[in-house]
């Protein structure tokens, strides 16, 4: 892009954060963070295309001016942990909504897989999820309790276990993001192939109505946030492979910040699975019927709002407040 387009494409959004520096125009915190963000994104730009420019040295004061009356009138934010969930997450998951879709398609087809490896070859449950684990499931069916499994241990030290365990696999679906995506794309075909060759295991034993009833009630909360973790993953790696306007390595430091905000939004989920994992599905088939579905459909309710719904409310409501948000 030549100078001379950038400065007028971008001419009156840089007078308006001028008038915002002289007091002339009122922002609270939060826009004047947007603002910053989207000042620096030019800063970056123009440092990459006219790095001696005139216009580069401006950006630099005016980014250093608008910083410096964040922090003059930034408010203690007691609340800067609601913020976060509330407003800052659900605004990121929508600007990245696409590839949360990504992610969606690929779990369904690596589950799909899974289930059809598992239908041709009788052998593959055992190659995936181990012949001894096969064995004591078969005899737990056989017993009438699929999901025995879920009752060893106690209730403490497996809750603590599966959690960090939970949180280990969703931090390798993040990270291995830094391969262009390859290695999430990887970690999710193994963990989407395990779930549909174990969901059609305890189909083809008869026992899909009791594992669900079990499964399910920790699995909402589990499997949600494993695909919004390699939907994370994925925005790690694109940033990487497709910097756009930016260099490379700032579309890196942008994409790696604004994926680990949604990451770290899963881990509340992912905890209250391993709680769930732990102490209620051990009971599941003691438990009546209609509070089995209640847990499973209030979590899936939870989570489909939060994470597809919720996002678009939010941005519609940003919208109304600031035209200066370039998502």
């Amino acid at each position: 892009m030549r100078e001379v387009y950038f400065i007028k494409q971008n001419k009156e959004k840089w007078l308006g954060i001028e008038q915002v520096i002289d007091g002339k125009i009122k922002k609270n915190p939060d826009d004047l963070s947007s603002l910053y963000i989207n000042l620096i994104n030019d800063l970056s730009f123009a440092q990459t295309y006219y790095p001696k420019s005139n216009t580069t040295v401006y950006l630099n004061h005016l980014s250093s001016q608008i910083f410096q009356k964040i922090y003059k009138t930034k408010r203690v934010e007691e609340n800067r942990l609601v913020y976060f969930f509330k407003t800052e997450v659900p605004l990121l998951v929508y600007q990245y909504k696409r590839y949360l879709l990504y992610a969606f398609l690929f779990f369904i087809l690596f589950t799909s897989i899974g289930v059809l490896s598992a239908i041709y070859d009788k052998d593959f449950v055992n190659i995936i999820l181990g012949e001894s684990y096969v064995n004591e499931t078969i005899e737990n069916i056989k017993n009438n309790n699929a999901v025995g499994v879920y009752q060893s241990g106690t209730t403490w030290g497996t809750t603590i276990g599966i959690i960090f365990n939970n949180i280990k696999v969703g931090a390798k679906l993040y990270m291995y993001g830094v391969s262009g995506g390859v290695g999430t794309l990887f970690a999710l075909l193994s963990n989407s192939v395990m779930l549909g060759s174990f969901q059609y295991f305890f189909y083809d034993y008869g026992a899909l109505k009791d594992s669900a009833r079990g499964i399910w009630l920790h699995g909402v909360f589990e499997i949600f946030s494993m695909v919004v973790e390699a939907m994370c993953g994925l925005i790690l790696g694109a940033s990487i492979l497709f910097p756009k306007t930016l260099s490379r390595f700032n579309s890196f430091k942008k994409g790696f910040k604004d994926s680990f905000k949604i990451f770290l939004s899963t881990i509340p989920f992912t905890i209250c699975a391993g709680i769930i994992e732990g102490y209620v599905t051990r009971h599941a088939l003691k438990m009546p019927l209609i509070l089995n579905l209640t847990i499973i459909f209030g979590s899936l309710a939870i989570v489909i709002f939060y994470y597809l719904v919720y996002p678009s409310i939010v941005n519609k409501k940003t919208n109304k407040h600031t035209n200066d948000t370039i998502l």
